[in-house]
């Protein structure tokens, strides 16, 4: 991938990521539109169905969006007020508001420095009586270190709820992640690997977690008669056993998460090869820190994160930030830590609770990424990224 130097920035705005929307899925949605079903219908466990097949899970639960679904899995997990749950600082706030949702506490363990997943090490450190579980995050798309993780767990009795909301596609030891925690969120967001408009997915092996996700999504609702606190009276009896949400899921968008699933493969591999672009063109240059990735898992690439060194630059991150902007390269940065939001401040939560984190976030831009980019987008970014750094070098003088 190459273009002539010295071409004029872009004529309109590259984002850093967008769905990809073809004729069938219109078509899937349309379908709906013209059926019987809008909301809640079959359509919403054929593709439970659908992708608990893909990941090797034994079920999966849909929910409205991912926080909604992160929220559920606490639920699940029974955590609650007085518990400990301990997490990444480097995501986006749902990881951590998950747990204020149930009254529990959020714990934010410190990151690896090269992974910038969360840190097994750090994890350990902070198991306290009151732990209740661990939410880890599988950073851009690459699996968190899930077996110290599930290590840990094992040794302390501790549920493992991974955000994958990255991750779909992801594989880790040879495992679809997706099967290998207790608990697995994916996102189904229009920026993330496959879309419904909005959604969100856990998938477990856990019969009883499945239950009380199904319950939960529903207003606490049951209508399974062998999960009943009372005998059931007829076709139309239920119960409500528990206060859930109305966190439903509709056939309009099963429907297009069912037709994006199909073309998932197609997209990772898109993905990867857009990333292994970056990385060639990338992986020479000293004010450049590309994306390492650690040899237990294949990450799907849901994001790409580079790490500006500027002890070389006239400008900091910052600068670079707004220049690339400016060519019409819609960065973005992935992720302030969380604790660092004015909310979590008033919390109690202070600066320097994870150094590695903020250490990181500190020189983080992420660059545009998605299927749909062409190959005159991605030579776009690197042409944009290469200008930019070469304008804001240091240059000494002689004579």
């Amino acid at each position: 991938m190459s273009r002539l130097e010295g071409k004029s920035k872009r004529a309109s705005m590259l984002p850093y990521g967008r769905q990809w929307i073809d004729e069938s899925d219109i078509e899937a949605v349309t379908t709906v539109l013209r059926g019987e079903y809008l909301t809640t219908g079959p359509l919403v466990p054929e593709f439970e169905r659908k992708l608990a097949a893909k990941v090797g899970a034994r079920y999966a639960v849909a929910f409205a969006n991912g926080t909604a679904a992160l929220h559920a899995a606490c639920y699940a997990a029974g955590i609650g007020a007085g518990d400990e749950v301990i997490t990444s600082p480097l995501t986006f706030v749902a990881s951590a508001n998950c747990i204020l949702y149930q009254g529990a506490t959020p714990v934010f363990a410190d990151i690896d420095q090269r992974t910038y997943n969360i840190d097994p090490q750090a994890i350990e450190a902070l198991i306290t009586e009151r732990t209740k579980a661990i939410i880890p995050v599988d950073f851009t798309g690459q699996p968190a270190d899930l077996e110290r993780v599930h290590k840990l767990a094992e040794q302390h009795q501790l549920i493992v709820i991974e955000d994958a909301a990255h991750a779909l596609g992801a594989t880790y030891q040879t495992r679809s992640i997706g099967s290998v925690s207790h608990m697995t969120m994916f996102s189904l967001h229009p920026v993330k690997h496959i879309t419904a408009g909005e959604g969100g997915v856990i998938t477990t092996d856990s019969e009883y977690f499945y239950h009380k996700l199904l319950g939960f999504r529903n207003h606490g609702i049951v209508r399974d008669p062998e999960w009943m606190e009372h005998p059931s009276r007829g076709r139309w009896y239920y119960e409500m056993q528990e206060l859930g949400y109305n966190y439903r899921l509709t056939d309009i968008a099963a429907a297009l998460a069912i037709s994006q699933l199909d073309k998932l493969d197609t997209f990772v591999n898109k993905r990867k090869k857009i990333a292994e672009a970056y990385h060639q063109a990338f992986c020479e240059c000293e004010e450049i820190i590309i994306p390492y990735q650690e040899g237990k898992g294949e990450s799907s690439w849901h994001l790409y994160v580079i790490r500006i060194i500027t002890k070389s630059l006239t400008v900091g991150r910052d600068e670079i930030f707004d220049r690339l902007y400016s060519e019409n390269i819609g960065v973005n940065l992935h992720y302030i830590p969380v604790y660092l939001q004015p909310y979590y401040e008033k919390l109690g939560y202070k600066q320097g609770l994870c150094p590695i984190a903020e250490q990181v976030y500190e020189g983080i831009i992420t660059l545009p990424l998605f299927p749909a980019m062409t190959d005159e987008d991605v030579d776009d970014v690197i042409q944009a990224v290469r200008q930019v750094i070469s304008d804001c070098k240091e240059t000494t003088v002689t004579g």
